[in-house]
């Protein structure tokens, strides 16, 4: 009878108005069906995977499966998801970055390590000032020339310098010299193989340049990413001080809307189609195109403007042009010229275009 009736009791507080207990504490997912019973908190089955291996902080249980006693009940009842909020996130800064569901492991474990287990946003912290958060120096393992191997390189971030360096132990000086103006970093664990893998993208002499690194700490790489946010935070305030926050918080970082292969052609569509790695950069407009996925340097890039200015998605051929494969087709259209792409399916090509007409409706 117990078993029943406090099942019924925690289901209707998952459920109820106003505690935030409908959705996950720590990344957001809709009807969580488990519970930390230590912190008083409804998660989803990923994160309460995660917060296992924390058993001196939390503990879970599922909410339809196991039994829950009843002062566990009121425990539950006397805490929640809003409740947690408010006491473990109550000074984030506002360039740290917060998972989705969608994020990679890494992201949403150090997370929710920085909320309990480090205790890093409670009140009684002191704010650290983004420039100063924007301000690391260590070394990352680099992907090196030709994609053979990783090797390891001395990084340095300076948001009061507004640069990101690093260096090869052969140089003296800097390998390289980084613009935090046109710096971004997103996890692409899939693309590097590797369950830290951090992808630099920046622009030198209006060409997009890649760096793949990783670190062997789940928590270096994660605060690397989110010193290259606070650098791109300070910088975004100090340029446009004017602009409302919530407006600049989305333009510190951001993932590529699509990434895959596809075969183009070139300018005078009667070029042979050859395949490349294409990533479509929704922010700034620009489907940029490599040989290779993991290739430091892009071999071009297309500026995609709205349907007003002459932009437009088309699913076939344009006139006097031929493919020899029969596979699905795609006309980019732009003041200046077509773009002819070739996609594998029918549901990649479905993607690719919705992805392209997202961007051309944007404002």
């Amino acid at each position: 009878m117990d078993y029943e009736h406090n099942k019924a009791l925690l289901l209707e507080l998952q459920r109820a108005a106003g505690t935030g207990n409908d959705r996950c504490a720590d990344c957001g997912d809709p009807d969580p069906e488990w519970a930390s019973y230590k912190l008083g908190i409804f998660i989803c089955l990923n994160c309460s995977g995660i917060h296992r291996n924390l058993p001196e902080i939390s503990r879970v249980k599922s909410i339809r499966l196991d039994f829950w006693e009843s002062n566990l009940i009121e425990f539950m009842r006397n805490h929640g998801n809003l409740w947690a909020k408010a006491k473990f996130e109550a000074k984030v800064p506002p360039y740290y970055y917060i998972p989705k569901s969608c994020d990679c492991m890494v992201l949403r474990q150090q997370w929710i390590r920085a909320k309990y287990e480090r205790e890093e946003f409670l009140d009684t912290q002191v704010c650290q000032d983004p420039c100063s958060a924007g301000s690391r120096e260590g070394c990352l393992w680099k992907l090196g020339t030709g994609r053979r191997q990783f090797q390891k390189r001395q990084f340095l971030l300076s948001a009061k310098e507004g640069v990101m360096k690093y260096y090869s132990k052969e140089s003296k000086g800097p390998k390289a010299v980084i613009s935090i103006e046109t710096l971004n970093a997103m996890f692409q664990v899939e693309k590097i193989g590797h369950s830290h893998g951090l992808q630099i993208t920046y622009i030198t002499e209006g060409q997009t340049k890649n760096l793949f690194v990783y670190h062997e700490s789940g928590k270096e790489i994660v605060d690397w990413f989110n010193a290259i946010r606070a650098a791109r935070y300070h910088y975004l305030k100090t340029t446009f001080p004017n602009v409302p926050e919530p407006e600049l918080i989305p333009r510190i970082t951001r993932n590529f809307a699509k990434e895959g292969y596809m075969e183009k052609t070139g300018p005078k569509q009667k070029e042979a189609f050859k395949v490349r790695w294409f990533c479509l950069d929704s922010q700034e407009r620009n489907l940029i195109y490599f040989k290779n996925p993991l290739d430091a340097c892009a071999q071009g890039q297309v500026f995609i403007g709205r349907r007003d200015e002459g932009y437009e998605v088309r699913d076939d051929l344009p006139q006097k042009v031929w493919a020899k494969k029969k596979k699905p087709v795609i006309t980019l259209v732009t003041p200046v010229r077509e773009f002819v792409f070739i996609c594998d399916s029918d549901w990649k090509q479905r993607e690719w275009m919705d992805a392209l007409n997202r961007v051309i409706t944007q404002l």
